[in-house]
């Protein structure tokens, strides 16, 4: 029996053999060609095939990972038709008088090299899709079809990594687990296992001679046991059908209320990214929507979303949760979330630049638009707006002062509205020691744990060499939480949390004795969270 250890992406155990994955990428060759425009033509014929196929992963990648997952494939599909990149392709297709595939290859190496090599996490990870789109290119100029065929027999995937195009044309039914030697935790591929719920491992020192062996993925331990003696084989064999049971046993979870064994209420609330995602909510059986993260629709659109798109999105979301709470984060854009028409500059430390509400209340016709959007869907359901990176009292104040000129600016128009909440994000720990004072000027908190965590630890929570010192629990994190509770409540607050720690089993017990009203996750954390809160007892 041989064990390896690596990095858990998701928690859980998959036992089966092993397919060792291995890229069908094709050696290209420097030709000298006389008809350039014949490998022009058939550069263009493989660009078409390849944005047909993206589109194709695109629609497949909604139905099984929802609807933000996806927006990779279109990101991709526009990358294969960004003017830079095409440009270079046709360029040195003519210039040297080469064949296609060698232009592309070209072309793909240079853009990957460039996009590692700058600062911007964001950017970086560009590298792996220009890379991706390029093989993808030369296998349609091959007239190689890509091929997610894994067999006859379920198996656990082990590559050097996976490109997001490869993770979903995989049939799903086949897949048990993945172990990768290279990715990250914030990856694409890496949340698109989450979203699959396939126990994943990276970093792992894989080995080719490990094909078709049977192995086992204990994502609980961050490990893999290659060849497993009998004992080890049993004991994992007993913990998965106990984890089975489980699954079935939080089925039954549904419909129940979110109470604990001494009768506190919990608001048991999903985060989505777009209309499709209420599925998924509804599905799960969340009380509401804790974090609609709106950023999503002027990141799939080409240019400014339109007050109308904007207004029926949030509609549509509204009316399917039938009055149900629906919390909307206005745009929160900057750092990994990167727009191209919104021209932003590039920063040496984006994280602590210009994003989120500091764009919106510099660029307020912008955050007009989508208030005035919001606050008609407001007559159509139960919404709440939620503001991001607030740091002071005088950014809520000039908020609520655009607020009710838009208000204004509605009913001189006739337009209706309904009642809705203003709230804020507290994800700095500015917000936190003044929670106090800004608990005066809104009807509720929502902790961002994702942000707060980094900046109150002065960690890049993105940077994978400082993954073993990146601690969500620390206890300077946790009292910043508890005051921003206290500070919420005394001054008439309610209090959420919508980051990654909402969904932390090991912290539902401690934030219900914190004092915490309310809890998002992801939509398949909702029935694990209330299995916690029903077995929580204050007393």
């Amino acid at each position: 029996m041989e064990k390896v250890a690596g990095k858990s992406i998701l928690k859980g155990i998959a036992i089966g053999k092993i397919l060792f994955y291995r890229k069908g990428q094709l050696l290209v060759k420097r030709e000298k060609v006389e008809d350039v425009a014949a490998q022009k033509v058939r550069y263009e014929e493989a660009k078409r095939k390849a944005v047909s196929q993206l589109n194709v992963l695109y629609q497949k990648a909604v139905k099984e990972v929802g609807e933000v997952n996806a927006g990779v494939f279109e990101v991709q599909a526009m990358m294969v038709e960004d003017g830079d990149y095409v440009g270079s392709i046709l360029n040195i297709i003519e210039s040297e008088q080469v064949n296609a595939e060698y232009a592309v290859a070209t072309t793909g190496d240079n853009f990957a090299k460039m996009f590692a090599e700058m600062e911007d996490d964001y950017f970086k990870a560009r590298a792996a899709d220009v890379k991706d789109i390029s093989e993808r290119i030369i296998n349609a100029l091959a007239g190689q079809e890509s091929s997610g065929d894994l067999g006859k027999d379920p198996v656990i995937v082990v590559a050097d990594d996976l490109a997001p195009s490869e993770t979903v044309q995989m049939d799903k039914d086949k897949l048990l687990g993945f172990v990768t030697r290279y990715g990250s935790s914030n990856s694409h591929t890496a949340i698109l296992a989450r979203t699959m719920n396939i126990p994943t491992l990276i970093g792992v020192d894989i080995k080719e001679e490990w094909n078709d062996k049977l192995a086992i993925v204990d994502g609980n331990e961050g490990v893999m046991y290659i060849e497993p003696d009998e004992k080890t084989l049993e004991q994992l064999k007993a913990l998965k059908e106990e984890e089975e049971k489980s699954k079935e046993m939080l089925q039954s979870l549904k419909g129940k209320e979110d109470i604990t064994l001494d009768g506190k209420k919990i608001k048991l609330y999903a985060n989505i990214g777009g209309v499709k995602d209420v599925a998924s909510v509804l599905a799960n059986d969340a009380a509401g929507i804790g974090l609609f993260r709106s950023e999503f629709l002027y990141l799939e659109a080409e240019d400014y979303p339109s007050e109308e798109s904007q207004f029926q999105a949030y509609k549509t979301v509204a009316q399917n949760m039938a009055g149900k709470k629906v919390i909307v984060r206005t745009l929160d854009i900057g750092v990994d979330k990167q727009i191209g028409y919104f021209n932003l500059d590039h920063e040496d430390n984006p994280a602590m630049g210009y994003r989120a509400i500091r764009i919106c209340l510099d660029r307020i016709e912008i955050f007009k638009t989508q208030l005035r959007a919001l606050l008609r869907a407001s007559a159509f359901g139960n919404i709440a707006i939620m503001y991001p990176m607030i740091i002071s009292v005088n950014e809520v104040r000039q908020i609520k002062e655009i607020v009710e000129y838009v208000k204004k600016e509605l009913d001189v128009q006739g337009v209706p509205y309904g009642e809705f909440e203003q709230g804020i994000m507290i994800e700095t720990p500015a917000a936190v020691m003044i929670s106090d004072l800004l608990a005066e000027e809104v009807d509720f908190f929502s902790i961002g744990t994702n942000d707060l965590t980094q900046y109150t630890l002065a960690i890049d929570r993105q940077n994978m060499k400082l993954d073993n010192i990146y601690d969500s629990h620390h206890p300077a994190v946790l009292r910043m939480i508890q005051m921003t509770i206290e500070n919420g409540h005394k001054h008439g607050c309610w209090v959420g949390i919508c980051g990654e720690l909402g969904a932390d089993l090991s912290l539902t017990k401690t934030f219900i004795r914190m004092g915490i009203d309310e809890l998002s996750v992801s939509p398949s954390f909702v029935l694990p969270v209330r299995k916690n809160i029903r077995e929580t007892k204050l007393s």
